[in-house]
């Protein structure tokens, strides 16, 4: 990415490992939601710059320093590097961290045949794992970070508000989990079929009215528009909570119908950011890959898109002009 909406598939140098580091040939690297912004419109921290943040590979090189790892070995990676100085890292908060790095925002990521990952990220999967699989723990272990932001427990109702794959893999968590109903509700009906293949119970058209789907102890709002926030809170029963994961793109009004609902039901609402915990990448992501490998977290059905890195730049002009209904788009470098 040269700029917003300048995107090229070009050859480049293959990196040199770096001490300390591994040299990964990437096999699978996921579309995030925060991509679409990131090279449409709002850009990165650096220019120009190779994005993609969600992917594994295989291990081509090993740098001086780096043990217990071989070569050919399938690894996913965390793409967050945190800064290890940080207070808050220290207190067990890695992605609260200000000054980290990043693949594919602050660094070169992976819409790229191979990439420099360095010791602290390189996280090894089961043995014959589908590398498209692995290159799924990151989004699949947001979905659980979020959940754990609340106090769930089995038997009680749960919600989704944005069917993309984050909240696809939160049906899935809350169903694992023991909820007894979980609501799914989206812009599109091809999404809302998704949402029951992964267990939701009540599904939604965003704008419908929502008076004949139960109220939820816990609701995570996975969309990032202003509409679904308001619902997501809306749809919570007393004394529930609200877990927001969705990146807004503009300002986000509250009514004063929802900040009433809010106020007089005693609802808590949680920010939940990236995937991370102590000692890291995390629980989150031990859990993620445990049961992605097992097969309990399912994944193929979420696949709209398996393409190859040429076809990346059409794929972004096809977001760019909403010309069709993408899940997970995967490219495999």
């Amino acid at each position: 990415m040269y700029k917003p909406g300048d995107i090229r598939v070009e050859d480049v140098p293959k990196p040199a490992v770096k001490p300390g580091h591994a040299l990964v040939r990437v096999a699978a690297c996921g579309v995030c939601g925060s991509d679409i912004p990131r090279m449409l419109s709002k850009g990165a921290h650096v220019m120009p710059l190779i994005c993609g943040h969600e992917f594994a590979g295989f291990i081509e090189e090993i740098g001086t320093g780096v043990e217990g790892y071989a070569i050919g070995e399938l690894v996913t990676v965390p793409p967050m590097i945190p800064d290890v100085t940080s207070d808050q890292y220290a207190r067990g908060f890695p992605s609260r961290s200000e000054q980290y790095d990043y693949f594919g925002s602050r660094r070169d990521g992976a819409y790229a045949e191979f990439v420099n990952v360095p010791l602290s990220n390189l996280i090894k999967v089961p043995a014959g794992m589908d590398p498209v699989a692995a290159s799924l723990v990151d989004p699949a272990a947001i979905a659980l970070h979020a959940i754990w932001k609340a106090d769930f427990k089995a038997g009680q109702s749960g919600a989704v508000v944005g069917c993309g794959p984050i909240g696809l893999f939160v049906i899935q968590w809350l169903r694992i989990m023991g909820a007894k109903d979980i609501v799914a509700i989206d812009i599109a009906e091809e999404k809302l079929a998704m949402a029951r293949q992964a267990g939701a119970t009540h599904t939604l058209l965003s704008g419908a009215s929502d008076a004949d789907v139960p109220r939820c102890q816990l609701v995570v709002e996975a969309a990032g528009h202003p509409s679904s926030i308001n619902q997501a809170v809306q749809l919570t029963k007393a004394g529930g909570h609200v877990v927001f994961i969705g990146i807004p793109t503009g300002e986000v009004p509250i009514s004063t119908a929802t900040f009433s609902h809010f106020l007089r039901q005693e609802i808590s609402l949680h920010g939940a950011w990236n995937s991370f915990s102590a000692p890291f990448p995390g629980d989150e992501w031990t859990a993620s890959i445990d049961k992605l490998a097992s097969g309990e977290l399912q994944w193929q059905f979420m696949i709209t898109h398996d393409l190859p890195l040429d076809e990346l730049p059409s794929m972004f002009q096809r977001y760019a002009d909403r010309s069709e209904v993408a899940a997970k788009v995967i490219f495999r470098p």
